[in-house]
């Protein structure tokens, strides 16, 4: 299986505050995209982004290593 790892130091800023992260994995960026997507769209226009990025795949997709091997 492969392994996607991810080094990589996110400061966000905001007029309410500010946050950093350092995302290891494709899993632990997603969450914090995602919290930053709901913090400046709100959760249904967030919502709304993510499922237009979703219909690029096919809803059948099992990533890149699953994919290959079918």
């Amino acid at each position: 299986m492969t392994t996607v790892s991810i080094d990589a130091n996110i400061n966000a800023k905001w007029s309410q505050g500010h946050s950093s992260y350092s995302p290891g994995s494709p899993e632990e960026l997603a969450i914090i995209a995602i919290d930053l997507l709901v913090k400046e769209l709100g959760t249904e226009a967030a919502r709304s982004f993510i499922t237009q990025v979703f219909t690029k795949y096919p809803e059948t997709y099992k990533g890149i290593e699953q994919t290959a091997r079918n």
